[in-house]
């Protein structure tokens, strides 16, 4: 019975994450350069003092989708999209560096380029730009400014963005959004031949369709694996008592 009851049990918490996962790509469908999560189920064997044919379920999020998002033309200056493996660098407030598809770059106050509110990483460090500059941005990564008063051909270049090329797989997605290189892995190295598409943002690669079509699918599996367990609950009382009356 507690075999039943047990495997029923883990799958309903299994779905009940794989639910959480679903529900922050559909969060997601509007953030600039997302990268939808996947939800597998995969057996557990109990390891101790038991037949080895026992198993529980769990659920785990080993990969994601490398899927490329649409590519949207803006118009505007600061925004950027890469193709596929390539990442924009930003450094954290520990002095490190993670990586973002988000090519929506703004400029603070302190004339610093920014995603997400994370200073942007260039061949020298944090990107600093010209106060009130007008900015270009090249396809390889090269910024140029032109001062207010210039002339339409006083272009100047002020910085290079740092521009990474590494696949997916390689890097860990971070609870705050971003990938990180994985545990004692170094870090990747700028790719000078990695190209942007100036003027353009790449949107998420959530389908709200798929989506919903799985919340709905694992809402279904969760409900099922209830039913299990309340059966095999009845069962158990019923058979205590029959044993009783015995």
């Amino acid at each position: 019975m507690d075999r039943a009851i047990y495997t029923a049990m883990g799958a309903a918490s299994s779905a009940l994450n794989r639910q959480a996962v679903t529900a922050n790509n559909l969060a997601n469908v509007n953030t600039t350069g997302f990268r939808a999560q996947v939800a597998a189920f995969r057996a557990v064997p109990l390891d101790g003092p038991t037949l080895h044919t026992r198993a529980l379920v769990t659920e785990s999020t080993p990969w994601h989708d490398e899927t490329p998002g649409a590519i949207n033309q803006t118009g505007r200056n600061l925004d950027v999209a890469l193709r596929q493996d390539g990442w924009l660098a930003v450094i954290l407030p520990d002095g490190t560096e993670a990586y973002t598809r988000n090519g929506s770059i703004e400029v603070d106050s302190a004339g610093q380029l920014t995603v997400g509110g994370l200073a942007l990483s260039g061949d020298g460090g944090a990107v600093s730009v010209p106060p009130q500059a007008e900015l270009t941005i090249a396809d390889d990564g090269t910024i140029s400014a032109r001062n207010a008063g210039d002339g339409p051909t006083s272009l100047s270049a002020v910085a290079k963005l740092k521009l990474v090329n590494a696949p997916l797989h390689s890097l860990r997605h971070g609870d705050d959004g971003l990938f990180h290189p994985e545990k004692n892995a170094p870090p990747p190295v700028a790719d000078a031949q990695l190209r942007l598409i100036p003027g353009a943002l790449e949107s998420s690669n959530v389908s709200p369709v798929q989506s919903m079509v799985a919340m709905i699918a694992t809402a279904r599996g969760f409900e099922m694996n209830m039913k299990v367990v309340g059966s095999v609950d009845e069962n158990a009382r019923s058979a205590n008592q029959l044993l009783s009356m015995s």
